[in-house]
């Protein structure tokens, strides 16, 4: 039986070492969770069996775990997402040195590692590949107990570009969608009758799809994993000859599920929206995107909004040097809000997702007097709801 233990610590930033900090791996931790459930328990060279721990990490933190050895051993580590969770695991020594580092070899999306391991204590650092908020299941164990993933090597083979180019389905035209999984259609064959900027778009983020193209002589003109979550989009902005091209398709999770394909004209306007919406670049001031201007923030402030998939935009005019404290509080829970704040030149200052151990967000930064634009969307399950963003402005001391 394997002992499984549900941590209480939801998510543990790793951080620099500190004179405070625990000798935990060299110190790279301030504390981590013994995945047995005390020291005793998590020595893998006697253990009868495997130990999991069910791990909790909230957007950009890592939950980090650690075992013992008691004697050289073979080790498997392995974390499984559950629903679209796509999990990196990185192995420290007691040193703090990374010894192992792995993403996908578990097959699906999970991630194993499979190595000789001199005695010691170790530990695993679990975060999101995409650091959108997850849960996983670590398992720690010798290499002839259960193993918690299927592997790689013993998934189905996925054919090489050229392999999955030499037949390739052909795509319609430009602007229509295709739907096919990555095991029934590898490949798409794309013929331009004219130099012609493209963007690429694939779709399914239960199946993680990851895309390339390629040119007639099989060279790599661009590729993208993770562009809008875990989906993919490849904007090729200078045009193509016109030609013959190939778009390879893989599914990092699930192979059997459909992908939804778009191949359209590279449209730079649309492009620049999309950036917009997702917060990832400040909107000009010139009217052309909805920005509410909130005025001068005295101290304190309060604003009550309408959370969304795309970023809505505000502004706040700050009269003095100081220190800006944003927070964007979504009431009983119901929303995941996310802030980001950018000068008046459009230069990214902070962005925060989840403030702690909560899905609230909370921006501080150090400030000049000016103008600054502020983004806030929700990044949960697509439903919106209420949000309250509260703006505190603090000053020097004299």
């Amino acid at each position: 039986m394997s002992r499984i233990i549900l941590s209480t610590l939801a998510s543990i930033a790793l951080t620099a070492g500190t004179a405070q900090a625990q000798e935990t791996c060299g110190g790279i931790v301030e504390s981590a969770t013994w995945i047995g459930g005390s020291e005793a328990e998590s020595d893998q060279t006697i253990a009868e069996s495997h130990n999991e721990i069910v791990a909790l990490v909230l957007g950009g933190n890592t939950h980090v775990s650690r075992f013992n050895l008691s004697a050289t051993s073979d080790v498997r580590i392995e974390a499984a997402g559950r629903g679209n969770g796509d999990p990196v695991i990185d192995v420290f020594n007691s040193a703090g040195e990374i010894v192992a580092s792995d993403d996908d070899s578990g097959g699906n999306g999970a991630a194993r590692v499979e190595m000789g391991l001199p005695s010691g204590t170790y530990c695993v650092a679990l975060r999101g590949y995409d650091a959108t908020p997850m849960s996983a299941l670590v398992r720690v164990g010798l290499q002839t107990h259960e193993a918690l993933t299927e592997g790689a090597l013993s998934a189905a083979p996925t054919p090489s570009a050229e392999e999955a180019c030499s037949s390739p389905s052909p795509y319609p035209q430009l602007g229509e969608t295709v739907s096919a999984s990555a095991s029934e259609t590898p490949a798409y064959g794309l013929t331009l009758s004219e130099p012609t900027a493209i963007s690429i778009v694939a779709t399914n983020e239960s199946a993680d799809p990851s895309i390339r193209l390629l040119d007639s002589n099989g060279t790599e003109l661009g590729a993208n994993d993770d562009f809008d979550g875990l989906n993919s989009r490849l904007d090729v902005t200078a045009p193509l000859a016109a030609g013959d091209y190939c778009i390879t398709m893989e599914a990092l999770s699930d192979t059997s599920l459909p992908i939804n394909l778009t191949v359209d004209v590279y449209d730079p306007e649309a492009a620049l929206a999309a950036l917009y919406d997702r917060g990832e670049a400040a909107p000009p001031m010139d009217g052309s995107v909805p920005i509410t201007d909130l005025g001068l923030l005295a101290t304190r402030a309060r604003q009550d909004i309408q959370l969304g998939e795309n970023a809505s935009w505000y502004t706040i005019e700050i009269p003095q040097a100081g220190v800006v404290l944003i927070e964007a509080v979504a009431p009983a829970g119901k929303g995941d809000p996310w802030l980001v704040m950018f000068d008046d030149f459009g230069r990214q200052i902070v962005q925060n997702d989840d403030h702690e151990s909560s899905l609230n967000a909370m921006i501080t930064a150090r400030v000049q007097a000016g103008v600054y634009v502020i983004g806030v969307k929700d990044v949960g399950d697509g439903s919106t709801g209420l949000a309250r963003l509260l703006f505190e402005r603090f000053v020097p001391a004299q």
